[in-house]
């Protein structure tokens, strides 16, 4: 088995996981498993600017995403031939995660992620389509499942399909106000994705172009890792707790967000008052068409640990 361990302050290649401040780079090192299948090893940062801590001591659930986001395209670039100038657009993320084990405090922050790939779509021997299944465990104990789909586009088809939208691509977007970060979790103003709306469960997404995490390069469309964030942001509205932890969620994205109208975003609690769980449908619209679907799941306020996971295998 192959293995690869980078070390040092920035672990992988940045450009294998679309990331350029090491501080945003989760994965760690990966070995290849079997035909399909590999071992990518990451750690959760206890303290990041903008992944910070849930309920006063959870790692950010959406951690989970993004280090399946993070792994796939680290073993895509590193392992599976895709070049780092393709364009990688993930359709359907979805996840499950254990609250009590993301408890900070655990016996560890190294996580590691066995990622396979039930279905590859090569043409002319490149990757161009997949669908992924992951397991992440910590100390053996499993944390998440999750699975997503995802498209690699080749640079110059990817600027064709876009055609015209391209000239977005660094342009700079108005600012509107945002709600009152302490409403949504947070402390500095500009981690607010969401701004005022015209009723009461409805807001409009708030595109800070300058954000270091959010846009980590200049882009011609809305990066999903923001429609993200505005589902828990828009969530949390919606129930009015800042405590509320996403520990499951299903992702699905219908069309590109861009970057000159405005994006709505709309929240329903789905879950009876009685519920010890709450659920919470989030979609977005821009110009008449839906962008997303986001449903995110939140447990009861004491999470019970699953206990040890017997066979770190993949998900599946």
């Amino acid at each position: 088995m192959e293995q690869h361990d980078r070390g040092g302050t920035t672990p992988v290649p940045g450009e294998f996981v679309h990331r350029a401040d090491p501080a945003d780079i989760i994965p760690t090192g990966w070995a290849q498993v079997e035909e399909n299948r590999y071992s990518v090893s990451a750690r959760w940062p206890a303290s990041h600017p903008f992944f910070s801590l849930v309920a006063g001591d959870r790692h950010d659930p959406v951690l989970v995403a993004e280090t399946i986001r993070q792994a796939t395209m680290l073993v895509l670039h590193a392992e599976l031939g895709v070049p780092v100038e393709d364009q990688f657009v993930m359709w359907e993320l979805n996840y499950t995660a254990d609250p009590g084990e993301l408890a900070v405090d655990g016996p560890s922050s190294e996580i590691v992620a066995e990622i396979s790939f039930p279905e590859l779509d090569r043409r002319a021997g490149k990757v161009r389509g997949l669908r992924t299944s992951v397991l992440m465990t910590r100390d053996g104990r499993r944390v998440a499942t999750g699975d997503s789909t995802a498209r690699c586009t080749p640079g110059p088809a990817y600027r064709r399909m876009r055609g015209e939208r391209m000239a977005a691509l660094g342009r700079p977007v108005p600012l509107i106000p945002g709600v009152d970060p302490h409403l949504v979790g947070r402390e500095d103003p500009k981690d607010v994705v969401l701004g005022p709306g015209d009723r009461p469960d409805r807001w409009q997404l708030r595109i800070n172009t300058a954000h270091p995490t959010l846009f980590r390069r200049p882009n011609d469309h809305v990066p999903g890792m923001l429609l993200l964030e505005a589902a828990r942001q828009a969530a949390m509205l919606a129930t009015g707790s800042t405590a509320y932890l996403p520990a499951a969620m299903e992702l699905s994205f219908s069309r590109y967000a861009e970057l000159d109208s405005p994006c709505w975003i709309e929240a329903e609690v789905l879950s009876a008052p009685a519920d010890p769980a709450t659920t919470v449908r989030i979609t977005g619209h821009q110009d008449g068409s839906r962008v997303f679907l986001c449903t995110l799941a939140s447990p009861s306020r004491e999470p019970v640990a699953a206990g040890p996971c017997p066979a770190a295998r993949s998900a599946g």
